[in-house]
C-alpha cells in the first residue's frame, strides 16, 4: 500500500564533490533520517578527497552510507550502483540528488509525492517548469537553447510531451526498477532520459514538478557536445526498436511485464 510512509533512499552519484557534498547532506530534509531513510553516496573513483569526505559524513550521520567504485563508471554507472544498493536494502522510492548541489536537495522528499499517491512510477524535477532554469542562471546559448531544441526533437521521436529531457533531478519507484532493465542502460548522463523513455514505453506517465536551479557551470562535468551527440544516438536507437527490445527481453527473463 502506498503513502507517505514509503521508505526512501536518496542516491547521490558523486565525482569531484569534496567541497560540495557536506552541504548537500546538510540540506537534505530532516524527515529522511527520521523516516528511516538513507542517503547513499556513490564515490565514482574520484581523484580528489570525495571518498574521504563521504566516509567522514557516514561516520557523523547514521543515515548516510557510502559505496566506493574501484574504477570510474560515469554518472549513469554510479547511479546504477546506488539504485541497486537501495533496492537491496528494501527501499521503495529513490530520489536522485546531484553531489554538486545544483538541484535543490531540500526538495528530495517533496518530489516523491506523486509516486506515494500512486499516480506514477517516475518523477522529474523540471527546470523548465516555472522558469527555474533561467532564474537559476542557466547560460542561454550554451545550455538553455540546446536543451529546448533537443527536447523538442525528442518529444517528436519518442511521442512524449515533456518540458525537458535533461534535468537530472529524477525520482524512481522500486516498481519501475523491477519493470525496466536499468542496468542495461547507458553509463553516462543519458541514463536519466533513457529511464524516461522506458517509463513511457511502459505506459507510465512522466510527472514533472517545477524545481529551482542553482546553476554553476564550473562544477558540472557534463560536456555539451558529446552529450548532444549521444542524445541523437539515443533517438536513433529508439527508432530502430532498441529500447522496446530491451523491455521485451527483460519481461521474458524476469516475468515483469511492462504495461504498454
Amino acid at each position: 500500500m502506498r503513502g507517505s510512509h514509503m521508505r526512501k533512499a536518496v542516491v547521490i552519484p558523486s565525482y569531484k564533490a569534496a567541497e560540495t557534498l557536506p552541504d548537500v547532506i546538510a540540506t537534505l530534509p530532516d524527515e529522511l533520517a527520521r523516516g528511516g531513510g538513507k542517503a547513499i553516496i556513490v564515490n565514482d573513483c574520484c581523484p580528489d578527497r570525495t571518498g574521504e569526505v563521504a566516509n567522514d559524513l557516514a561516520k557523523r550521520h547514521a543515515h548516510v552510507e557510502v559505496v566506493h567504485h574501484e574504477r570510474n563508471r560515469g554518472y549513469g554507472g554510479a547511479l546504477k550502483t546506488g539504485l541497486a544498493r537501495g533496492y537491496e536494502l528494501g527501499f521503495e522510492v529513490f530520489p536522485v540528488v546531484h553531489s554538486d548541489g545544483q538541484y535543490a536537495p531540500e526538495m528530495a522528499i517533496k518530489l516523491c509525492a506523486p509516486i506515494e499517491r500512486g499516480e506514477t512510477e517516475i518523477v522529474q524535477g523540471s527546470r523548465m517548469k516555472g522558469g527555474g532554469a533561467r532564474a537559476g542562471g542557466m547560460p542561454y546559448f550554451s545550455r538553455y537553447l540546446p536543451n529546448r531544441i533537443l527536447t523538442t526533437m525528442e518529444n517528436v521521436v519518442f511521442g512524449t510531451a515533456v518540458a525537458e529531457f535533461h534535468s537530472g533531478y529524477m525520482i524512481f519507484s522500486r516498481r519501475l526498477l523491477e519493470m525496466v532493465p536499468y542496468q542495461n542502460l547507458q553509463d553516462n548522463y543519458n541514463f536519466d532520459a533513457e529511464m524516461m523513455i522506458m517509463a513511457h514505453l511502459c505506459g507510465i506517465p512522466i510527472v514533472e514538478l517545477p524545481i529551482p536551479t542553482r546553476y554553476d557551470e564550473s562544477t558540472s562535468s557534463l560536456r555539451p557536445i558529446p552529450y548532444g551527440l549521444n542524445v541523437l544516438r539515443m533517438m536513433w536507437r529508439h527508432t530502430t526498436g532498441h529500447y522496446r527490445k530491451l523491455l521485451d527481453d527483460h519481461s521474458a527473463a524476469t516475468g515483469q511485464h511492462h504495461i504498454a
